[in-house]
């Protein structure tokens, strides 16, 4: 078998090729995607060339871990059956290329256990599972956010999780003014119009190494700052504040199964809403287009690739 695949030959040179796959085992599903993601943060650093070391790390690579598709062929030792619909958290299938993460290409072969089932009613939306189940593996370890640092599809999820958590409504901190639309329910406001030092949990989803004194500087005593994006650049902080504040650090790892499960409960319960996250869509040919567009254009909060007609 082969398949159509965005390929990153090196940093800023993304094309489409057609790749051979991996023959698929008894305990793996072969799946023609629908849609996939383009990250914004992992996938912006690997496609600008400052992604830090990292398992895996080298091109040419197939990038993306957000994939919705249609199970074409089950492996006997699999619990799946063709025509399922399934979110797919990447793959490693492909036989020249690295596979980082895999996902965006028009067919994948996957263990079963990676292929999971979703509701035919979610639609595209399920590309958004990885940014969910993220969102509610940061919260799940700590206290709940009073200030959240980013109003892009994870700091929108986070506050929405919030909401649903009850408790003190987060304030979002967000720079852009395009960016500061579309809350609801909490309030979004610019850095320099809030004065306020007394937080006790800072979630910061902005992926900016150079916040962390400002945001130290924020904490009330004891007060903690988990780091949910991802940095390219070290972290640094200067001592004295963050000592005189007894302040805590926090990284927010990769979600859990059992962080999926609990948002997909959340979705198909009708209790977190999906809806107008994805501000983008183009046809995968398109894809050199796509990237460039969701990396450079502010505007866009979450860009997908439609892989139907590929």
């Amino acid at each position: 078998m082969d398949t159509i695949a965005v390929v990153l030959h090196q940093p800023e040179h993304l094309a489409l090729g057609r790749l051979d796959l991996l023959p698929p085992s008894d305990s793996d599903v072969v799946v023609d995607v629908e849609w996939s993601g383009i990250s914004t943060g992992t996938e912006r650093l690997l496609w600008s060339g400052r992604m830090p070391a990292f398992p895996g790390m080298g091109y040419p690579l197939v990038p993306g871990y957000e994939a919705v598709g249609r199970v074409t062929s089950a492996g006997p030792d699999t619990r799946l059956r063709a025509g399922q619909r399934v979110f797919v958290p990447g793959a490693k299938c492909f036989k020249d290329v690295r596979s980082l993460f895999g996902g965006a290409a028009s067919r994948i072969v996957v263990p079963g256990q990676r292929a999971i089932p979703v509701d035919e009613r979610w639609g595209e939306a399920a590309i958004l599972l990885a940014l969910a189940a993220t969102a509610q593996h940061a919260l799940g370890a700590g206290p709940q956010p009073d200030l959240i640092v980013g109003h892009g599809v994870l700091g929108r999820l986070l506050a929405r999780l919030c909401l649903l958590a009850g408790g003190e409504t987060p304030t979002v901190w967000e720079a852009r003014a395009d960016r500061r639309r579309g809350a609801d329910g909490y309030r979004v406001i610019a850095p320099d119009e809030d004065s306020r030092k007394d937080y006790r949990a800072i979630y910061d989803v902005s992926g900016d190494a150079a916040l962390l004194d400002t945001l130290i500087a924020r904490l009330a005593p004891g007060g903690e700052i988990v780091l949910a994006g991802f940095y390219s650049a070290p972290l640094s902080f200067a001592f004295p504040p963050a000592f005189m504040r007894e302040a805590r650090i926090r990284i927010a790892a990769e979600w859990r199964d059992e962080d999926l499960a609990e948002v997909m409960q959340l979705i198909g319960d009708g209790c977190l809403s999906l809806d107008g996250l994805i501000s983008h869509r183009r046809n995968a040919a398109d894809a050199p287009d796509a990237y460039r567009t969701a990396f450079e254009d502010a505007s866009c909060l979450k860009m997908i690739l439609d892989w139907r007609a590929a």
